[in-house]
């Protein structure tokens, strides 16, 4: 089993995943570049590995039971184990999603790939991340998904407009974190969600105010917390986030 530490990334193939893999890798972590599209996924693999990132790829769809399967065992034939997680794949789902008019069919798929997806590809990877002297999940997360700020004066600016699939997937992923932590709570897996900020995406239609090696910040310190370190918390650049 080699010593390096590695690390899988899902949706790494660009913006803000691209950058954890390459944040991760520069700090010497061996980097599994986990995308559906194979000339998306080669392509990421090669820009790391000219800026000297030992990075692979990893073909994954996080709503395909066997496709996250396929991955834990590339791994393990790689690796033997893996010591970070960081579930970044996600989607909004488009627009617009009010509430009184919203496709439930939207919902479904979103809440498939930003919920369920992270559900399965962390069931498939746990017996990887078990094999690990200090293993770490980094769910990514988003503000949008806090009830304290949504409920808050100002809700508007600080969460964005009404979007009825989006964000309350991230409350549920919120959710989910935590009962992962309740229930390993008797292992050394640290396990944290963390919020990008506003980053300038895709995802968002470049919109955004931040880059997107500033929105992979957080995400690479909790993937590299110290034994010891925070478990079961919502973070951002400036510290906690209400959930």
């Amino acid at each position: 089993m080699s010593e390096t530490k590695i690390a899988l990334v899902t949706g790494a193939n660009k913006g803000i995943g691209y950058e954890i893999a390459a944040g991760l890798g520069a700090l010497g972590w061996s980097v599994g570049v986990g995308a559906r599209e194979q000339s998306r996924r080669d392509a990421a693999v090669a820009r790391l590995r000219d800026a000297g990132v030992d990075a692979f790829g990893v073909p994954l769809d996080v709503t395909d039971d066997s496709s996250a399967a396929a991955a834990a065992d590339l791994i393990a034939e790689r690796a033997g184990r893996l010591d970070a997680l960081v579930n970044n794949a996600g989607i909004t789902g488009g627009g617009p999603q009010q509430p009184s008019s919203v496709d439930a069919a939207v919902i479904r798929t979103v809440v498939e790939t930003n919920v369920i997806g992270v559900i399965r590809v962390t069931n498939a990877m746990l017996p990887l991340l078990r094999r690990s002297p200090s293993p770490r999940i980094v769910n990514m997360s988003s503000s949008v998904g806090s009830l304290a700020r949504q409920s808050g004066p100002g809700g508007e600016t600080s969460t964005g407009p009404v979007a009825v699939a989006y964000a309350p997937s991230k409350t549920f992923l919120n959710a989910v974190t935590l009962q992962y932590v309740r229930e390993l709570a008797d292992t050394n897996i640290l396990i944290n969600c963390a919020c990008p900020g506003f980053v300038a995406t895709d995802l968002n239609g470049f919109r955004g105010v931040r880059t997107p090696q500033e929105g992979a910040a957080t995400a690479i310190r909790l993937a590299t917390l110290p034994d010891g370190g925070p478990t079961g918390g919502f973070f951002e650049d400036a510290g906690v986030v209400p959930w």
